[in-house]
C-alpha cells in the first residue's frame, strides 16, 4: 500500500493547486486523477485562451446557497496571489477588458503546463487513470481503493469536479465518495449554458445577435438580469448575459417551478422614447409600414415577430395604429417573452451549480465539519461564478487553502497557515 501525508482526488484546476499547496507546505503529496491526463479541462477553458482570473472582484460574482463562503477563502489566496503564483511558476499573463486576466499568449496549454511542471519540481507523485473504486477513513486514515492498488492518507482532498463536459473527466464521479462520508449534497444542474425556450417564434429569431437585456422571472418574480450581447437561437436564447442568469433558471426549474426570460432589446432607450419616436415618424410619414419603422430600430429580422406578438401585420401603416396598439408594441421591444423550459445539457454547460453544501465545510480551511482530515475544493463545492475568469479563481482559491490546511493537519504542525513567498509585482498588467 501506498502511503502518504495528503491525497488529491481530481487532477483538474483546484486539484493541482490543492497539491502544490500541500506540497510546498511540505506534505508528501499524491494526486489521483481518472482520466489518462491532468488538466483536461483547462485546455477548453475561454475557448482554448484560458481567462484564469479576473481583477474585479466581489461577492457579488459569485453564487450558491451561501455566497459569502468565498470570502474567507479568498482573504488567504486572492487574485494578487494567483497572479504571483503563475508569475513565479514562468507563466506571464495579461488583463484584457473587464479585468479579464490571461495567459500572455492566450494560449490555456500554457497554464496546464506550468502547474504539471510545478508538481513535477515539487515530487508530487500523479497517477492518471487511476480508477478509484472507493474512499474510506479506518483507524484515522484514508484508504483509496484504485484500479492501481491501494492509497493511505492522513488527509484526503476531493476535488472530483462537478458534471459540465464529461469528455473532460467532470462527470460527476466524486459524489459517490461524498455522500459514502455523509455529506450533504445540493443536486447538480448546468450553470453557464445555454437556454432552451418553448415559443415558436424562436425558430424565426434563429442566428439573431442583438445587445440587449435578459431578466429572469420565477413564478413572476423577476430573480435575476444581465445585459451584453444576446444570440437567438431555434431553440432558445444564448450569449453571455443568458450565461450569467442561467443557473437561476436551471435551479428553479429543477425544484418545479415556472421559469420566464423576458428579452429587451432597447435597454438604453425608454418606453416614453420609443413613443416619442413613433409619433414622429407618424406625423412625418403616416403611410409607412409599421415594419419598415421598426427595422430602423432593431434587428429586420426580429421586427415582424415583434409586431405579430403585439397583434399587427407587418404592413400595417403607422396612420392606422392607436396608442393601445403602440403601447403593445413597445412592450414587446422592452420584454418580449420566452417560456424556458429547459438548458443546453451538462456537455454544453462550462459549469455546474450545486455540489457538497458549504454549511458542513470550514470557510476558513475547505475542511469538512463531519469529517475531520476531509476536505473540498473547486467545483464539487456549491459555489459557482459568473462567466470572466471567477470559477478557475474560485478552483485556485479554494484548492490552494484546502492544501494548505489538509498539510499542516497531516503533519501535526498547528502553525498559523502563511502564504507562499513569491515575488510580488507592483504593477498591474502584464508583469
Amino acid at each position: 500500500m501506498r502511503s502518504y501525508d495528503v491525497i488529491v482526488a481530481g487532477a483538474g484546476a483546484s486539484g493541482m493547486m490543492a497539491a502544490i499547496s500541500a506540497a510546498r507546505r511540505g506534505a508528501r503529496t499524491a494526486l489521483l486523477e481518472h482520466m489518462d491526463q491532468a488538466g483536461k479541462k483547462l485546455l477548453s477553458t475561454g475557448n482554448g485562451k484560458c481567462n484564469f482570473t479576473n481583477q474585479v472582484q466581489g461577492m457579488e460574482y459569485y453564487r450558491g446557497l451561501d455566497p459569502a463562503f468565498v470570502l474567507p477563502v479568498f482573504a488567504q489566496f486572492g487574485v494578487a496571489d494567483t497572479l504571483d503564483f503563475f508569475r513565479d511558476i514562468g507563466v506571464w499573463w495579461k488583463e484584457k477588458r473587464g479585468g479579464s486576466i490571461y495567459p500572455a499568449n492566450e494560449q490555456s496549454s500554457t497554464v496546464r503546463e506550468g502547474l504539471l511542471l510545478e508538481l513535477a519540481r515539487l515530487g508530487v507523485e500523479l497517477f492518471c487513470g487511476i480508477g478509484i473504486r472507493s474512499i474510506q477513513k479506518r483507524q484515522g486514515r484514508f484508504l483509496f481503493d484504485t484500479k492501481q492498488g491501494e492509497f493511505s492518507s492522513s488527509c484526503c482532498v476531493l476535488a472530483t469536479g462537478g458534471k459540465a463536459a464529461k469528455k473532460t473527466g467532470s462527470d460527476g464521479s466524486g459524489i459517490p465518495y461524498v455522500v459514502g462520508f455523509c455529506h450533504p449534497v445540493s443536486d447538480f444542474v448546468p450553470a453557464l449554458v445555454q437556454l432552451q425556450g418553448k415559443q415558436s417564434f424562436l425558430k424565426e429569431l434563429a442566428g439573431i445577435r442583438a445587445q440587449g437585456r435578459v431578466s429572469v422571472y420565477v413564478n413572476g418574480t423577476k430573480t435575476a438580469e444581465d445585459v451584453g450581447e444576446l444570440q437567438l437561437t431555434e431553440f432558445g436564447v444564448s450569449g453571455i448575459p443568458a450565461f450569467q442568469v442561467s443557473r437561476y433558471c436551471t435551479t428553479a426549474l429543477a425544484r418545479g417551478e415556472k421559469v420566464s426570460a423576458s428579452l429587451d432589446f432597447m435597454p438604453d432607450t425608454s418606453e416614453d422614447a420609443l413613443l416619442e419616436d413613433f409619433y414622429r415618424q407618424r406625423k412625418r410619414t403616416p403611410e409607412r409600414e409599421a415594419v419598415q419603422w421598426l427595422s430602423g430600430i432593431v434587428n429586420r429580422k426580429l421586427s415582424p415577430v415583434l409586431l405579430k406578438q403585439a397583434g399587427l401585420s407587418p404592413g400595417r401603416p403607422l396612420g392606422e395604429i392607436s396608442r393601445k396598439q403602440l403601447l403593445r408594441l413597445t412592450g414587446q421591444i422592452k420584454g418580449l417573452l420566452v417560456d424556458i423550459i429547459g438548458s443546453k445539457s451538462f456537455d454544453g454547460a462550462q459549469v455546474c451549480a450545486g455540489g457538497v453544501l458549504t454549511e458542513k465545510i470550514s470557510p476558513k480551511t475547505m475542511e469538512s465539519r463531519l469529517v475531520e482530515g476531509l476536505y473540498f475544493a473547486g467545483e464539487l463545492v456549491d459555489i459557482d461564478g459568473m462567466c470572466g475568469g471567477y470559477n478557475l479563481q474560485w478552483a485556485f482559491s479554494s484548492g490552494w487553502v484546502a492544501g494548505l490546511h489538509s498539510a499542516d493537519a497531516s503533519r501535526g504542525r498547528g502553525r498559523s497557515p502563511q502564504k507562499p513567498e513569491m515575488h510580488r509585482k507592483s504593477q498591474g498588467g502584464t508583469p
